[in-house]
This record gives C-alpha cells, structure tokens and sequence, in this order.
C-alpha cells in the first residue's frame, strides 16, 4: 500500500483538510481516510510509510481515532501485529463522529448555558436582557440536541428515506420562503 496512486493522496490530502472540522487533526483525519479507502485492515507500520508519518505519531493518533469510536483494531490468524479498520458504511461514521462531537462539544455547552441562566436569574434588570438571550441560545442547543437524540436511532434506510423526504414535506407544507 506504501505506493498510492497521486489521485488518491490528493484525495486523502483533502479529507485531512475537510475531516479536521470534526474536531481531529489532519493527521488523524487522514488516517482515517487511508483506512476507509483500504480493502483490507492495515497495521501502524503500513499507515506510517504510506502516509510518510512518523511511527509514534500514527500510534498516537490512531489511539484518538478509536477513542472517537471510528477505527478498530481488528486480528489477523497468525499475526501477533494489531491491524486496523474503520466502519466502510459512511452513514455510521457521520452517526458516530457527531454524536462524539455532540458529547464533548454540545452536551458541555448546554451545561454551561444552564448554569449561566440560573446564575443570572437573581441579577434583577442588569442582567435580565442577557439572561434572556442565554435562555433563547439554551432553548435552541435543548431542542437540536433533542432532535438528534431522535434521529440517532432511526435505521440508516429510514434516515436516508426521511432527509430524501426532507425538502418534499417542506416544500409541500409551504414552508419554504421566497
């Protein structure tokens, strides 16, 4: 696997680019893109001549990556070696990386809203005006994050049925402005 063809590194130069708005390093990103690409479980040492990265830091990256759930070390007969896979299914991987950015980005915000509000709620009329901007910012987390807690266990058919329904059902309900 070490000679990738150059439309493929392109490919997983940019995933690195695009995928690090999950919350991952490029790197990281860009392992996990080597691995969705791979017909087949690879182990640290093909990823790092590969990829041209040091030993230590594919180890550690691919540590964070199975620490966001969305690559595996799988064993091979005979191989005292670890090997490494991701989920081929897109639709799991987006399930799973948002609902990991959810859980450390989103869930500690609303927290923190929560507790903002409450602690505002005895200002009186310095901070009634902020107060309510932190509750209408608190309402709107509440409801996506519950919208989400919904959606998570719908089946991927079903999920892919619904957002192909999505723009029908607006459209037919009028909802869309302009």
């Amino acid at each position: 696997m070490p000679n990738l063809p150059e439309k493929t590194r392109r490919f997983l130069s940019q995933y690195g680019e695009m995928a690090s708005h999950w919350g991952l390093n490029r790197t990281e990103c860009q392992i996990h893109g080597l691995l969705f690409l791979s017909e087949k479980a690879l182990d640290a040492e093909d990823i790092s001549q590969t990829l041209s990265i040091a030993r230590s830091h594919v180890s550690a990256s691919l540590k964070e990556l199975q620490g966001w759930g969305i690559v595996r070390v799988v064993h091979k007969p005979g191989s005292r070696r670890e090997f490494f896979e991701c989920p081929q299914d897109v639709w799991e991987i987006f399930r799973t990386v948002v609902n990991e950015q959810k859980r450390r980005e989103i869930d500690p915000w609303r927290r923190i809203l929560r507790e903002t509000a409450a602690a505002m709620e005895d200002g009186g009329k310095e901070t009634a005006y902020a107060r309510r901007r932190v509750l209408e910012m608190q309402e709107f987390f509440e409801t996506c994050s519950g919208w989400f807690d919904e959606m998570r266990g719908i089946s991927t058919p079903m999920m892919k049925r619904f957002l192909t329904l999505g723009g029908k059902v607006v459209s037919m309900l009028g909802l869309r402005k302009g």
